[in-house]
């Protein structure tokens, strides 16, 4: 892009004066402890073959923007798709009803960063849009080939560019572009009648030049392929308490899930998380130092501002086994005398932020993966993770597992189909005896859900030991 020809502001773009959005924000803003105006438009682009053949291709685009005025624990908000100056002004009225008989103190603004941790690259406009279909054509070709069980391939792409404004109480406007982009390989196979599927996926924050390289492609390929074989030989998983052995990157979305969200600020300013009440506290085994980063160049999570304007950071969350901090918006660290960690995220314009994780990981250990098998008598090795679920005032979790296999007396044996971890964030963290020295990122697949809203994160972890844990699966 020409440094001589900036591109414009949204609200530039829209007709909108950003003197006169200013204007009317501060008039909102009055009395409020806190607000913004955020801006938003996107592109997004998704392609899906399966079964031989293109089964759907969709693009999208989208622009809006919601005003929001923070009294105390209220927020007001409204959003509108239409970009006007009326539109502005009628949302501004709506939200400033929250602050009626209130007058509080505003809030510190924002720092200002010129980090930025990712590059304005825009997925839906490269490649062309025959040479993606093309691409997901000859990734099913290939998959088919590779061996005669296979059955069925299902291969996608999906890429967007989101463009974010925050226009702040000081009068910063605030932008941020945000590429991402993801390429999922599924395939089934079949043996005697019985089918089994394996998966592999990545992506992350940048164009789509770094994931479709024909070596990036194949590789997810072999591993799907690679799972599904293991599968088709799966015999049906014992149940019981037993030790566990849990494979490093992805299945960092049990941390996620079973102590990531109870670790976020609105739940512990309300008093209903398991951690709530317990800064300084061992609340895991020594050498569990537990952290949220949203500032990793590339992550699928990462954002150079969070969705406040608030630049990213990393966050050390538990520390040596001791509950050190929690993860907070603009609201939660104000309430809780805080500072705001960056983590203030909403999934779109018409949402509001909260405390939300970005890239959430466990830092190595000094053991490795075959000495936690090796002193395993009889348990369970878990190397992927399907979807989890988590109770947050309590931290009790399930987790399906999509490839796991038997330890027998210290070696790894049968792999298992129909086991799912069963325990609580808080007592598992516990039961850690040892952590690897493999530390590493999931591929760039993860998405998470709270109170309606989605937006994707990170999550990662070393190999690691956990003793005790219950597995459900076949009564024996």
């Amino acid at each position: 892009m020409n440094a001589l020809t900036p591109t414009p502001s949204i609200l530039d773009a829209a007709g909108v004066s950003p003197e006169k959005a200013r204007q009317i924000l501060g008039e909102a803003l009055i009395g409020a402890d806190d607000g913004e105006i955020f801006a938003e438009k996107s592109e997004s682009e998704s392609f899906m073959f399966d079964d031989g053949r293109l089964k759907s291709a969709a693009y999208d685009s989208s622009e809006g923007f919601g005003l929001r005025v923070v009294a105390g624990d209220t927020a007001g908000y409204a959003h509108s798709s239409e970009i006007s100056e009326a539109s502005i002004r009628r949302a501004a009225s709506s939200a400033a009803l929250a602050k009626r008989g209130y007058s509080g103190t505003a809030a510190d603004e924002p720092r200002p960063t010129n980090l930025r941790h990712y590059e304005d690259e825009n997925p839906t406009a490269s490649p062309a849009f025959s040479d993606k279909v093309a691409l997901l054509q000859e990734i099913d070709a290939w998959c088919r080939a590779r061996d005669p069980r296979v059955v069925q391939v299902m291969a996608s792409l999906s890429g967007e560019r989101r463009t974010v404004e925050i226009l702040r109480a000081d009068g910063r406007l605030i932008r941020d572009v945000r590429p991402l982009c993801r390429v999922n390989v599924q395939i089934t196979v079949e043996k005697d009648g019985r089918r089994e599927t394996g998966f592999a996926g990545a992506g992350g924050r940048a164009g789509f030049d770094a994931w479709i390289s024909p070596e990036r492609w194949q590789e997810q390929s072999e591993e799907a392929l690679r799972q599904a074989l293991v599968n088709l030989d799966a015999i049906s998983c014992p149940a019981g308490e037993m030790d566990v052995v849990l494979g490093a990157g992805w299945n960092g979305v049990l941390l996620h899930e079973a102590v990531g969200h109870g670790l976020e600020g609105d739940f512990n300013r309300k008093g209903t998380s398991a951690f709530s009440g317990r800064i300084g506290e061992r609340v895991a085994a020594p050498g569990v130092t537990v952290f949220d980063d949203g500032a990793l160049t590339g992550r699928r999570g990462s954002l150079t501002v969070d969705d406040e304007g608030t630049p990213t950071e990393r966050t050390v969350l538990i520390e040596d086994g001791i509950l050190v901090g929690y993860m907070h918006d603009r609201m939660s660290a104000r309430l809780m005398g805080l500072s705001a960690t960056g983590n203030g995220r909403r999934q779109s314009y018409a949402h509001m932020p909260m405390p939300r994780m970005t890239n959430t990981g466990m830092l190595n250990g000094n053991s490795n993966r075959a000495e936690m098998i090796a002193s395993t008598k009889k348990g369970l090795y878990c190397a992927n993770f399907g979807g989890g679920q988590v109770d947050i005032t309590n931290g009790k979790f399930v987790f399906q597992c999509t490839e796991a296999y038997l330890i027998e007396d210290g070696k790894v044996t049968s792999p298992v189909k129909g086991a799912t971890l069963i325990g609580d964030g808080p007592s598992a963290l516990t039961r850690v005896t040892m952590i690897g020295d493999d530390f590493d990122f999931d591929p760039g697949v993860g998405v998470c859900g709270k109170s309606g809203q989605s937006v994707p994160v990170g999550v990662g972890q070393p190999s690691l030991k956990i003793t005790g844990l219950t597995v459900g699966g076949t009564s024996v």
